[in-house]
């Protein structure tokens, strides 16, 4: 099957209900058309700026700002204020994210680490019973035990500061009307809720909103939720300080201390103390392109840099999409490049990290030659790339569940920027304060300390940041961004973003037809092959190269924006997301 047929093929598979989601509320005839362009896997055009996002009432929020002359940075608090309003289950207040950006003034890429932090009163034993056994993850995540500082408020406040043009308490008008006028809950939404009512009810708070009676929301149903609207005041008159002192701190705390059967230890210092952090982007070149992203505490730059070094002796384009051996390579590439991630890669503050040496092209090249065999790689172990710190670390065992949302914005001054944000698993902790849920990302840590005496550079330490799979992107040509790109979905994240690069870079598909492409995603040495598209007939063949397989459902939410004479939007079919441009 040609390629741009085989990514139409997937967004006919996956489109029909993602397409109705977000239609429940009158929608402008600029987000019907950018619907009716990703269902038919065509790419929305622009000329001046553009925004992409997981929630079309979102995304107008964000190019309402950008059409009045706000930046990327305004754009993305207006994004990401809605967001947590319309899918709560998936990123907001109570939760982190990882911000990458181009500035067009000064040519510069940089990134803001927004990474909720554990609190100094958490002990490495956190996750453990009396006899130092993991706690089971679910009697982990359901309460106050797995809460981290939020990182959320005080990134937006951030990047308003450097980045920002309009006037900050403008950027929360559209959420807070939202939020007291109602909007209409959404197919996906309601779904999330029904399958997670057992552990929403369990607080009274969580249990009011989401099961108003005792019943599960039901799609199209009108949501008003002046609690958020009330928080969303407090951040426009007050700033960020709004959030992690006074009321609405003291509430945060409340909550997390009283937890039912499951109290966490966070705390008014923690609050008081956290900080956003500027850290400098990973880079690893691929095909003439320097893909860019975010570093330690996230494996996401380090990984996708990996798979796309490994591969890049190879002549993917020659081979193509429907090749099982294209992904034969890919597949272990990922495997080769998740060996190293479970061994290294941690919060580089805590853990000495040898983040240049995991992406050397040397080092990359060298380990390459492990691919050029036949068949599956019977076995995969970390490699041993240069380290200027000696360091001996076991390898990590720490789950990553998917419940994340992904921005990408590019302004009229040619800013660029990319977003991934999160409360980690859905619904985060299920525990609400004043409109929206806290995080459960303490949970990203390894709940073992050490393995065989060897300590896990993961681990839980006081006022450390669990390491993340999240990985937005800005891929740079000649110094200029030409591809803005970013996903949810847990640890496959990686897979998702390495993917939709190589099928842009190497199989000359635009983004549309990049995202929608079926996925094949192999970390650990199953590939998951996604359901209900055709990749399903790549099953047999990667079998006979002796990898195990299964199929499954797939569910990234990439959002893409290419740059070249004109920008051009994909939107992933599997979610509700569009893009807006102008």
């Amino acid at each position: 099957m040609a390629a741009v047929a085989m990514a139409q093929e997937a967004a006919d598979a996956v489109a029909p209900e993602a397409a109705t989601e977000g239609r429940l509320q009158s929608l402008s005839p600029e987000i019907s058309a950018s619907f009716e362009a990703r269902d038919a896997g065509r790419p929305v055009s622009a000329n001046t700026w553009m925004v992409a996002a997981a929630n079309p009432l979102a995304v107008q929020a964000g190019a309402d700002i950008l059409r009045a002359g706000g930046s990327a940075a305004d754009a993305m608090v207006a994004v990401q204020t809605v967001l947590g309003l319309v899918e709560p289950q998936s990123s907001g207040l109570g939760g982190g994210a990882f911000l990458v950006w181009y500035d067009s003034a000064s040519g510069e890429l940089t990134t803001l680490d927004g990474r909720e932090t554990a609190p100094l009163a958490a002990t490495p034993r956190l996750f453990q019973d009396e006899s130092g056994d993991p706690l089971k993850f679910f009697d982990a995540v359901v309460g106050g035990r797995s809460v981290g500082t939020p990182g959320t408020p005080a990134l937006l406040q951030e990047a308003h500061r450097r980045w920002g043009r309009s006037p900050w308490p403008s950027l929360f008008d559209a959420a807070i009307g939202l939020a007291e006028d109602g909007f209409a809950v959404s197919p996906r939404l309601a779904g999330l809720v029904t399958r997670d009512a057992e552990r929403l009810a369990r607080f009274p708070d969580t249990a009011a909103y989401f099961l108003p009676g005792g019943a599960p929301l039901e799609a199209g149903q009108v949501l008003i939720n002046s609690a958020y609207g009330d928080t969303l005041r407090t951040l426009a008159s007050q700033g960020a300080e709004g959030f992690y002192s006074g009321p609405v701190a003291a509430d945060i705390l409340r909550s997390v201390h009283n937890a039912p059967g499951n109290p966490g230890v966070l705390s008014a210092r923690d609050l008081a103390l956290y900080q956003v952090r500027e850290r400098p982007a990973v880079c690893a070149l691929y095909r003439g392109y320097d893909v860019c992203g975010m570093g330690p505490p996230s494996s996401g730059a380090l990984t996708v840099g990996q798979i796309l070094g490994l591969l890049s002796p190879f002549d993917l384009s020659a081979l193509g999409p429907d090749s099982p051996e294209a992904w034969r390579l890919i597949g272990d590439a990922s495997r080769l490049a998740f060996a190293d991630r479970g061994r290294y890669m941690a919060d580089s503050d805590f853990v000495p990290m040898p983040t240049e040496g995991l992406v050397d092209p040397d080092y990359l090249r060298s380990r390459s030659d492990l691919l050029r065999g036949d068949d599956a790689l019977p076995e995969v172990t970390p490699g041993e790339p240069e380290f200027d710190h000696a360091g001996l670390w076991a390898d990590d065992e720490s789950l990553e569940l998917p419940s994340t949302s992904h921005i990408s914005i590019v302004d009229s001054y040619g800013n660029a920027l990319s977003m991934t944000t999160t409360i980690e698993n859905a619904f985060g902790s299920r525990l609400m304060v004043r409109g929206f849920l806290l995080n459960n990302e303490l949970t990203d840590f390894s709940f073992r300390t050490h393995r065989d005496g060897v300590p896990i550079a993961n681990r839980l330490e006081p006022g450390k940041r669990p390491r993340s799979s999240m990985a937005p992107t800005i891929v740079m040509q000649g110094g200029k961004p030409a591809l803005v790109i970013g996903s949810p979905g847990g640890s496959r994240i990686i897979g998702y973003v390495a993917k939709s690069i190589i099928a842009w870079a190497d199989w000359g598909m635009d983004v549309q037809q990049a995202v929608s492409l079926p996925h094949l995603v192999n970390r650990f040495g199953t590939y998951d092959i996604e359901a209900g598209t055709s990749a399903e007939g790549l099953e047999e063949s990667l079998s006979e190269l002796g990898f195990e397989t299964e199929i499954r459902d797939l569910n990234s939410g990439l959002h893409a924006i290419s740059i070249g004479s004109v920008l051009e939007g994909g939107t992933d079919p599997r979610r509700e997301g569009i893009a807006l441009g102008e």
